[in-house]
């Protein structure tokens, strides 16, 4: 059985093609049950979380995702998420692979903002603001980069010397032109496309902030507690999604707007299957404000996985 580490698994998975693979997984579908979350008790610490992602192509693949969350491992100078990938054959149910989990899902997470972008930012966005320094912060680089010809990035952080660290690495690493940005409002105003990755409870992104014509990409928020960006964007926006059924009952940022009225579900344009299967045209003009929100789906993990697969296994011997 193949196993990929995590510089491996990011080498199988150049944005372009992994966009792609996305592209192809949300036109043809797959099966995809409902994710099993589970609590798990910890002797005098938090309680950790297990997941378990599964999802199949009949006859080709099938895999799961393994992911847990120890809160307090924190508090020891460990990851507190862990995850793991076991791709599977789909007609003989021998393993295939074993990937890793946390790689994967920061690339295919970011190869879905690119993939969303293509439908829904303006074509000749030059500029973008990425909110955020965390891990995911240079994958949406990268592979915002890869969807549309940027030329400067705006980066701002809530610790400005962090950003600035990072802002020099990247510079050199992807050779593009990237400023940290001290004020929040000002790095959203210069963009074209502002993409958000925090972990915040209250909203960052202010809806008079954004000019016409930008595309908001918010992918931090995964629960419904947790918001990126305020109502004034959300009713600035036209509102697109990964998937309806994740994202209607995940995001804090639809979640909340669609409890209090602000959002009806009829106001979510269309979802990453309407738009790749052409049932949907994304952004119709240029002064639209376009806002995609992503929460994740198994579905995207096995086409990662499948892609990580096949751009590294051993040819068979003649």
């Amino acid at each position: 059985m193949l196993q990929l580490s995590e510089n491996q698994t990011k080498n199988a998975l150049p944005f372009h093609p992994l966009a792609e693979a996305l592209r192809t997984m949300f036109k043809e579908g797959c099966e995809m049950p409902v994710r099993h979350h589970y609590t798990m008790k910890v002797p005098h610490k938090a309680d950790a979380t297990l997941l378990l992602m599964p999802a199949w192509q009949s006859g080709a693949y099938f895999g799961v995702k393994l992911a847990s969350v120890f809160p307090s491992n924190a508090l020891i100078g460990l990851p507190a998420v862990a995850a793991t990938y076991l791709l599977s054959d789909g007609n003989t149910g021998a393993p295939l692979a074993l990937i890793d989990g946390g790689e994967l899902t920061a690339r295919r997470t970011a190869a879905a903002s690119a993939l969303a972008s293509e439908y829904l930012s303006r074509k000749d966005a030059r500029t973008l603001a990425m909110i955020g320094t965390g891990r995911l912060s240079a994958n949406l680089i990268e592979a915002h980069c890869t969807a549309r010809q940027i030329e400067t990035v705006y980066l701002w952080g809530r610790n400005f010397n962090k950003a600035k660290d990072n802002a020099q690495e990247l510079c050199e690493a992807l050779n593009i032109k990237i400023i940290a940005e001290e004020t929040l409002q000002t790095a959203i105003e210069k963009a074209d496309i502002v993409s958000v990755a925090t972990l915040s409870n209250t909203p960052l992104v202010k809806g008079e902030w954004l000019q016409p014509g930008t595309h908001l990409d918010l992918v931090g928020g995964f629960t419904p507690n947790m918001r990126e960006a305020d109502d004034t964007a959300i009713t600035r926006s036209r509102v697109f999604v990964d998937t309806r059924t994740g994202a209607l009952k995940e995001a804090g940022d639809l979640t909340i707007p669609l409890e209090t009225g602000i959002l009806q579900p009829k106001d979510i344009q269309a979802d990453l299957y309407d738009l790749t299967r052409g049932s949907n045209a994304g952004r119709t003009c240029n002064n639209e404000i376009t806002l995609f929100k992503s929460v994740g789906a198994a579905l995207e993990d096995l086409a990662g996985a499948i892609l990580a697969y096949e751009n590294s296994k051993q040819p068979e011997s003649a």
